[in-house]
């Protein structure tokens, strides 16, 4: 999680049960991605009026077989973020709403990640350790298991991953690794994994500059096969203007490689660059960012209230919004990876 530069400690619920109705405005929602039409080598705005509104969004998390999908969504000015969901159901898409797990308004869950198996569910939140405890005044990783029937109840691992210190968005490998973001002194972050061995999650490393580049990162996606990793940061020389995504690939010799701008189309001058995910098909990566829509435009005609208000509420209107785009820029920067 971002925390340093911008906190986001929030939490808070604007919709109630899962219903199989269909936001209002929308049509009959059905197919892969809830239906949407796939992007090319251009991002776009994911779903914009269902998912992608006039809020601030960020964070997104699928089952194996796409037919679950979770999001991040912050209120207000950081005072509130809850993870919402729509499943597939006979091939039809419910209607977002909060995560059952997320509607106590007075805790905070962000920063959703189901494993590459489907079987664990992760997340982060300040939610008390038990139901007697008051909230914890830092994040942790939460996990959950699947069920028959559905998700089980939140469990804190407790260390050596979770300690007094807060960490931050979990991203998990095929053979069960846990990358996650720990905040460090001096106020900034650091990027760690820990392995899954015999039952237990080891003792969790810091890892190399690569990774750990720039004046400061956090939120890193990794990829199942642990051939690279997205990782938010800002490094001064080849930033677009504050927090940019950035990839580092492992080749088979376990050597990381330099970390590798990713351009134009996926960052931009705003800095709002700090949560990005990859489909379980590996088909398109997802990524937050701020984005105004069609500003020239917008600027070439005197400001009414009117046209003000429309643009407040629609997509692109200077809150993060998700945006996708296919993967087949990662094979591209790919050929750009540079070890030493």
């Amino acid at each position: 999680m971002k925390s340093m530069i911008i906190p986001i400690l929030v939490v808070a619920v604007f919709m109630t049960t899962l219903s199989c109705e269909q936001p209002k405005g929308s049509t009959e929602l059905k197919g892969d991605y809830l239906g949407q039409t796939p992007p090319g080598d251009s991002p776009e705005v994911f779903a914009p009026g269902i998912i992608c509104t006039d809020m601030y969004e960020r964070d997104v998390a699928m089952t194996p077989d796409g037919k679950e999908m979770y999001f991040g969504l912050v209120l207000g000015n950081h005072s509130y973020s809850t993870i919402i969901m729509s499943q597939q159901r006979d091939g039809k898409w419910t209607q977002p709403v909060v995560a059952p797990f997320c509607k106590d308004p007075k805790i905070q869950n962000l920063e959703p990640h189901i494993s590459p198996d489907g079987k664990k569910f992760f997340f982060v939140s300040n939610r008390p350790l038990t139901e007697t405890d008051e909230k914890k005044e830092n994040w942790d990783i939460w996990i959950m298991d699947r069920t028959d029937e559905g998700w089980g109840e939140p469990y804190n691992p407790g260390a050596p991953v979770n300690t007094e210190k807060g960490e931050f968005f979990p991203s998990v490998t095929r053979d069960g690794t846990l990358y996650f973001t720990r905040e460090e002194s001096g106020g900034l972050n650091g990027i760690y994994r820990s392995k899954w061995v015999n039952g237990a999650y080891a003792e969790p490393e810091r890892l190399p500059e690569q990774i750990n580049c720039g004046q400061t990162r956090y939120n890193a996606f990794v990829s199942p096969d642990e051939s690279y990793i997205i990782v938010p940061a800002y490094i001064k020389e080849s930033s677009y203007g504050g927090t940019d995504y950035y990839i580092v690939f492992q080749n088979e010799m376990h050597q990381w490689s330099q970390p590798i701008n990713m351009g134009e189309k996926i960052n931009s001058s705003s800095g709002f660059e700090w949560s990005s995910s990859v489909s379980p098909d590996s088909k398109y990566l997802f990524f937050m960012s701020v984005r105004e829509e069609n500003k020239d435009s917008f600027e070439s005609s005197p400001l009414t209230i009117d046209r003000m208000q429309k643009r407040q509420q629609s997509p692109q209107n200077g809150n993060p919004n998700i945006y996708w785009i296919s993967a087949n820029i990662i094979e591209s920067l790919r050929k750009r990876a540079v070890f030493k």
